[in-house]
């Protein structure tokens, strides 16, 4: 039987980033993960200013830019024939915005934490947990590589395992919100693009079909992601049956002169297609267990921000886990929620694709206000202790002020 502090399920950024964390607070930690090291995943790619500020106080940013991810110093969006240029103002240490290939930011935080002292398992995954006889999880039962199992226990294990959680449904996390509205998506690479800034543009109707979005993101190696976005039912009704011409088609419909300048580029593998999810709120904690990123929280990727949440989330969690108790796990739920329901609700609308110009433009800035709220609350949060006194909060005003009154289970240890 092993032992550790901290179990992690899932080693891409919302589980890699925690795992990072609570070993550099001293934990002893276990990460598992069903992909190999250095794999590729579904991802819009971008990383708002809340995620460069995280990756620069973890010493990870720097990591980022030698891989050659290129520095995003411009934004545009294209109503129609109206275009807003928008340079990114240098501002809390942060100069730049990046959009890093997966395979390259999970890597590199996966090397982090073991850099931290945890231990990563792949090619094995989580078969179900264990429990106590009063009923709080206790570890985790581990199928390896050769279908054996394992028997691992832990203070605490943590879903960082996707919107289709196995540990959700091991632990019955109940959904406690959803949203109404889901983007179908079809996106792939191209080289030769030039693409410098990031670049999203929209349409707002196409003969009562609703709207339309697509978007050109500068990554590694001078590659662009291109991507195309519509409805989930338009998606189903007009897409998925052949994503080649369906893809053409929307970009077309959507930001004509990015079809023009894709035409004439080279595309790199084969298009992917996302045939949407309606974004939902899990219970995110519960006794002896926890969730992270996507298998707490999910919102449609028309916004690109869940990368953002995934890493914003880790260090909540982290913090929580450290100072030990179900009630700062709860505040931790309460500090994602704050942090997390404006923008909820300002993607959900926009992925119903039923907005004119005038108010898409409105939603955008909305959420522009809300990620300026997310960052000062994240530099505000690094002003918190990580090990507060007993009574006070892990997340400073975050949640609302926390009152403990029940022991600890998990002892903070010195950082490594």
């Amino acid at each position: 039987m092993m032992r550790y502090d901290a179990i992690v399920v899932g080693a891409r950024c919302a589980g890699a980033s925690t795992a990072m964390l609570l070993a550099r607070r001293g934990l002893r930690v276990l990460v598992v993960e069903r992909a190999r090291y250095g794999s590729d995943t579904l991802s819009t790619l971008a990383l708002m200013r809340g995620a460069v500020l995280q990756l620069l106080r973890w010493g990870v940013l720097e990591r980022v830019r030698d891989t050659g991810a290129p520095a995003i110093r411009s934004t545009s969006f294209h109503y129609g024939d109206e275009t807003i240029e928008l340079a990114i103002k240098a501002r809390d240490g942060v100069e730049a915005l990046y959009a890093p290939r997966r395979k390259v930011l999970d890597a590199l935080l996966e090397d982090a934490a073991v850099a931290a002292g945890a231990e990563i398992w792949h090619g094995v995954r989580l078969i179900d947990v264990m429990r106590t006889k009063e009923g709080r999880v206790s570890g985790a039962i581990i199928e390896d590589s050769g279908r054996g199992l394992l028997q691992v226990e832990a203070e605490i294990v943590i879903g960082a395992d996707g919107a289709r959680s196995t540990l959700a449904r091991l632990v019955g996390a109940e959904m406690t919100r959803t949203g109404r509205h889901a983007s179908g998506v079809v996106y792939g690479f191209w080289s030769g693009l030039g693409q410098r800034g990031n670049a999203w543009s929209f349409s707002s109707s196409n003969g009562g079909n609703g709207g339309s979005g697509a978007g050109a993101i500068a990554t590694h190696d001078g590659e662009t992601l291109v991507f195309a976005s519509v409805s989930a039912g338009r998606f189903h009704a007009e897409i998925q049956r052949d994503i080649e011409r369906g893809f053409q088609r929307v970009l077309r419909e959507c930001a004509p002169e990015l079809a023009r300048r894709v035409a004439g580029a080279t595309r790199l593998g084969v298009l992917r297609g996302f045939a949407g999810q309606v974004g939902f709120f899990r219970k995110c904690y519960g006794p002896g267990w926890a969730l992270v990123g996507d298998a707490g929280y999910f919102k449609d990727p028309i916004t690109a921000h869940g990368m953002t949440d995934a890493l914003r989330d880790a260090e909540l969690l982290a913090r929580g886990v450290v100072h030990g108790t179900d009630r700062a796990l709860a505040d931790y739920q309460e500090a994602r929620d704050a942090l997390s329901l404006p923008l909820f609700r300002i993607t959900d609308e926009i992925a119903s694709y039923a907005w004119d110009f005038d108010r898409v433009k409105a939603l955008h800035v909305e959420m522009s206000a809300e990620m300026n709220r997310e960052v000062k609350a994240l530099v505000e949060l690094e002003r918190v202790p990580w090990s507060p006194k007993r009574g006070d909060s892990a997340f400073g005003d975050l949640a609302g002020g926390v009152r403990v009154t029940e022991r600890r289970w998990a002892i903070a240890k010195p950082a490594c």
